[in-house]
């Protein structure tokens, strides 16, 4: 027992190195500025983002719908007062629901896509054989998907905040009979919210391809090996999510005195 605790935690030491030298030399491939393929970025940001905006745009409406019908629901129990539905469900949604319900959708899907391309790449030596021509990997094959993720990441939860919004104003106004211009109230939101918006969706941008882009070069073995890339790098990008959620959340808890 005390050799397979030790071993598992010399296993997760030595991933968790790995995973900050992915990191790092993403980082340092994006400094360089080495060029990818032709077109690679573009290619990377329509697969990203064109690909998954149905997808976030559905999903963050039909969540929005569902909660602000649960919302209307409960208050109409105890005050029957839904003057500050609106404005207190989307200064939620600026800071912290869009972003994050937003890039949970990604991790799902463009991590997936990730850690499937790349291990397929790996278990067929087509890594190696890149290493061979002199080409890093990282630079070649990350960095593109890593820029286009932190940009896509932006659009995209600025377009699955707004269609929340509209879905759960929707909602209130056909289901409780709650004024349009009372929900659509936008004094609640302020800049830091804003800010917060802007840099969550920007630490998920960047944690999802290189969570995944690991867990595709750790590929081995044959298709079994994509398998276990794949499943990794959703469970990884996702606990990177939550993770960074709370970090930056409690930091901005922090900085603010408590005051969101």
């Amino acid at each position: 027992m005390i050799t397979r605790i030790g071993a598992s935690a010399v296993s997760a030491v030595r991933a968790s190195r790995e995973l900050w030298m992915v990191f790092v030399s993403t980082i340092a491939g994006l400094l360089r500025r080495r060029s990818a393929p032709r077109g690679e970025l573009a290619r990377q940001l329509h697969a990203i983002g064109n690909k998954s905006l149905l997808f976030i745009a559905v999903t963050l409406g039909f969540i929005g719908m569902v909660m602000t019908y649960q919302a209307c629901l409960q208050l109409g129990k105890v005050t029957g007062d839904y003057t500050r539905v609106g404005s207190q469900f989307l200064r939620l949604i600026v800071s912290d629901f869009g972003p994050t319900l937003t890039a949970m959708m990604l991790a799902t899907r463009v991590g997936a896509g990730i850690a499937a391309e790349l291990g397929s790449m790996k278990v067929t030596e087509q890594i190696d054989a890149l290493r061979m021509s002199g080409v890093l990997p990282i630079d070649y094959l990350i960095v593109p998907r890593f820029v286009a993720c932190v940009i896509m990441t932006l659009v995209l939860t600025i377009a699955g905040s707004l269609v929340m919004f509209a879905a759960g104003g929707l909602t209130a106004t056909v289901s409780f009979g709650v004024n349009p211009q009372t929900f659509f109230d936008l004094g609640a939101v302020r800049p830091r919210h804003l800010i917060m918006l802007a840099v969550k969706a920007g630490a998920y941008g960047a944690a999802i391809p290189v969570v995944a882009g690991f867990c595709g070069l750790r590929a081995r073995g044959s298709s079994e090996g994509v398998g276990w890339a794949t499943t990794a790098a959703v469970i990884g990008s996702s606990f990177s999510v939550i993770i960074l959620d709370f970090v930056i959340s409690a930091g901005a808890l922090w900085v603010t005195g408590g005051d969101l």
